[in-house]
């Protein structure tokens, strides 16, 4: 099969490689239809993540199942289908709690497209996908929800939803702050406006994103540099990567507020203000998102807000030019076959 893997800094290319075959009686092959960019994969290919390459790029996918295993029992070759971008099994206790990130039969930070950091499962920018447990990893497409729309679901789209779901279901109508780049900053923005926040306004050094966010109706901040506190705001959501982004963003949540980090900090942790936080009773998350158990009731509102990507200013582009869209800082290009 061909696969697109990563060689190094910007250095990308498509290769043959043997295709992946079943393994046991829980698993599907997937042929991926459409692969989107996750934040993640801009940091791999610019050379700003700790993951050795080469490795196959890709973990937001959906596709068409083309062939099951017998203890498979919810899908069948030609089924559409969104893929967890998390190896998880489904009946263990983290996985029965909602946890599937952290699944005991998965272990570590298994993932698709990080190469043997992520357990060596592959990517999904490739012919053929094995997907270890089917029946959990695996969501039917609503009607109406194409590839293109459903290959973020289990990732960046879940994880913009997280971030301001549960608080706004705490605090119906709080302001929101979204801090930092990247698609999950913008998802994390639309959800908030789609979700009856009170006022959202998005910050960034990043001109285009602040552009991106003002279409999607979200007030815009442009900063040069990361300040000590914005203006204050009950729901708070950190996108910027950078301890001095992070810290602002904390400092800027309001009493009793909630504050979710959805950035990775590589190398040296973060200092965090920890007497801001003690203080002010603040609530911070972070953690990755739980993507087998998020992605069926994302798909439901994608379907139901008829979110495309282009919604967000992503980028769709054909297959056999994924490799060429990465290395240009295409933002969040969506590959379809």
């Amino acid at each position: 099969m061909l696969a697109l893997d990563f060689l190094g800094q910007r250095r990308l290319e498509w290769r043959e490689m043997p295709a992946p075959r079943l393994q046991g009686a829980a698993e599907a092959l997937v042929r991926p239809l459409a692969v989107a960019a996750c934040d993640l994969d801009a940091e791999i290919v610019a050379g700003r993540s700790p993951f050795a390459p080469p490795f196959v790029l890709g973990h937001e996918f959906a596709g068409e199942v083309i062939e099951v295993g017998d203890a498979v029992r919810r899908f069948k070759p030609s089924d559409r289908v969104a893929v967890a971008f998390q190896p998880s099994c489904g009946v263990c206790a983290f996985c029965r709690r909602g946890h599937t990130a952290a699944c005991t039969h998965a272990p570590g930070t298994a993932m698709y497209g990080i190469g043997a950091a992520g357990g060596d499962w592959g990517g999904a920018l490739c012919d053929v996908v094995r997907v270890p447990y089917a029946d959990a990893m695996l969501a039917p497409l609503p009607p109406g929800v194409s590839p293109a729309m459903a290959a973020g679901a289990g990732d960046n789209i879940a994880d913009g939803y997280r971030t301001v779901a549960g608080p706004l279901g705490e605090r119906p109508g709080a302001s929101v702050l979204v801090a930092g780049r990247g698609c999950i900053a913008l998802y994390a923005a639309y959800w908030a406006l789609e979700l009856g926040a009170e006022r959202v306004t998005v910050a960034s050094r990043d001109g285009e994103l602040l552009r991106r966010a003002a279409r999607l109706g979200a007030e815009v901040e442009a900063v040069d540099r990361w300040p000590r506190r914005f203006r204050t705001h009950g729901i708070t959501v950190d996108c910027t990567g950078e301890p001095e982004g992070l810290a602002a963003v904390i400092r800027s949540t309001e009493p009793f507020g909630a504050c979710t980090s959805a950035a990775i900090y590589f190398g040296e942790p973060p200092c965090l203000p920890m007497l801001d936080m003690y203080m002010k009773g603040i609530r911070l998350e972070t953690g990755r998102v739980n993507s087998a158990a998020a992605q069926p009731g994302v798909l439901d509102l994608v379907a139901r807000h008829r979110l495309t990507p282009e919604r967000i200013g992503a980028t769709v582009v054909g297959w056999e030019v994924m490799g060429e869209a990465l290395v240009d800082g295409a933002f969040r290009p969506v590959a379809v076959r």
